[in-house]
């Protein structure tokens, strides 16, 4: 008698659901996979919160970018991992996603903690599988780039934390410095001692709003 694995898969591509669950079929442990589908944020939400589903899943496997579920503020991949966090925790969660920008891999890591993140271009049918294996296994898998783009900034935590992030956001955005504080819980002088340490993280000595955000750019952090 087979192992079974019961999987939600979350994509707005039907035929990458039906790519994962063909590759998943031919994993060497042996296991069965029983899959369930849902195509946007809201079909999610209604899956994960389902009584009946709670840690009914062994793996959700959720595409980071999604039509969102504006009602309930769910708005990507990421905010159904914290559901699925809080209504089935002993699920594990892998987001996959086509973002290969620092910060978004970096946030989804600081915030979720996922089982497995991978950036869809670098894994092939044999990486999924690894991936797959390695989870099953309680072990953590990262792609290539996740690994590589992450590298630098977790030497360097503390001058990314969430606030540092946000801040880079917010001005890449166009909102100016003035108007930080409208947008974070900071005040002026909190708002400018963090410049100073993103300015060396960045090994910006002297510059404006304009020079952290062309840095930026050029590390791929936004």
């Amino acid at each position: 008698m087979s192992k079974k694995v019961k999987i939600l898969m979350v994509d707005d591509h039907p035929s990458m659901i039906e790519g994962y669950k063909i590759i998943l079929s031919y994993n060497d442990l042996g296991y069965e996979i029983e899959t369930s589908s849902a195509f946007n944020c809201k079909d999610a939400h209604d899956v994960i919160i389902h009584p009946s589903k709670k840690n009914y899943f062994d793996i959700v496997f959720l595409d980071y970018s999604l039509p969102p579920y504006e009602e309930k503020n769910i708005n990507n991949g990421e905010d159904l991992a914290l559901l699925v966090k809080k209504t089935s925790p002993n699920s594990k969660i892998v987001i996959l996603t086509s973002h290969i920008e620092t910060l978004i891999l970096y946030n989804i890591i600081k915030r979720v903690n996922p089982n497995g993140l991978l950036v869809k271009s670098d894994f092939t049918a044999d990486e999924l599988l690894k991936a797959f294996e390695s989870i099953i296994n309680d072990e953590v898998y990262n792609s290539a780039t996740v690994k590589s783009s992450l590298k630098e900034l977790l030497s360097k935590d503390n001058y990314l934390d969430d606030f540092n992030r946000q801040m880079i956001t917010l001005l890449s955005q166009g909102i100016k410095t003035k108007n930080l504080p409208q947008h974070m819980n900071l005040s002026m002088s909190s708002i400018e001692k963090r410049k100073v340490q993103i300015k060396l993280y960045l090994n910006i000595e002297k510059g404006t709003d304009e020079d952290i955000i062309r840095e930026a750019k050029k590390r791929g952090l936004i």
